[in-house]
């Protein structure tokens, strides 16, 4: 096998399982699925280019860090001439609802989290999404964010309480508008 196919083959077998996870920081990073394809084929592009220089220790974050920081450089360059689209996850998740009320239930819950994880500052957002979402160890998003171990525990720690604080507001303004729809028709009967 020549040289090149060895770097394809090893680039597959360390890389590219990791592409849900790619797409999921660029699609949190970037809040719209169109530009998260965009930004994970970019850092495809330039892990495979750069993979020579992969030492080995964890493909995961390494390629992580790539896709963190291919996020940054494309909104910087890119977002004021994209439109916004919204992702939405039910067309997205592939499961399929026993019923139409635990699918609105779902899908209720599914765009509360979304929302709140969306309001959130982006050094929050992502130290929760990697957290939470990617299942990562501290020591792993420090080598995909380049902070220090304390910084990424500080910012995972306001993270949650942010995203519980946007949580727990949108249900309670949530049951304010139910009571009030509640109230509105109590008196018009």
């Amino acid at each position: 096998m020549n040289e090149r196919a060895v770097h394809t083959d090893r680039f597959t077998d360390e890389v590219l399982p990791h592409l849900d996870a790619a797409y999921n920081l660029a699609r949190w990073l970037a809040r719209d699925a169109a530009d998260a394809d965009d930004i994970v084929q970019e850092a495809y592009l330039r892990a495979f280019r750069y993979f020579d220089g992969f030492q080995g220790a964890n493909a995961r974050a390494w390629l992580l860090a790539i896709v963190r920081n291919t996020s940054y450089q494309w909104l910087r360059k890119n977002r004021a001439q994209q439109p916004v689209e919204e992702f939405d996850e039910t067309l997205h998740n592939g499961h399929e609802a026993a019923d139409p009320e635990t699918l609105m239930l779902q899908n209720a819950d599914n765009q509360l989290v979304e929302q709140a994880i969306r309001a959130l500052p982006a050094p929050f957002r992502e130290v929760l999404v990697l957290r939470e979402l990617e299942g990562f160890t501290y020591k792993e998003i420090v080598d995909v964010v380049g902070v220090p171990i304390g910084t990424v525990m500080s910012r995972l720690s306001r993270a949650r309480d942010r995203f519980r604080h946007l949580v727990s507001e949108e249900l309670s303004r949530t049951r304010t508008r139910a009571a009030a729809v509640g109230d509105a028709h109590v008196g018009s009967i």
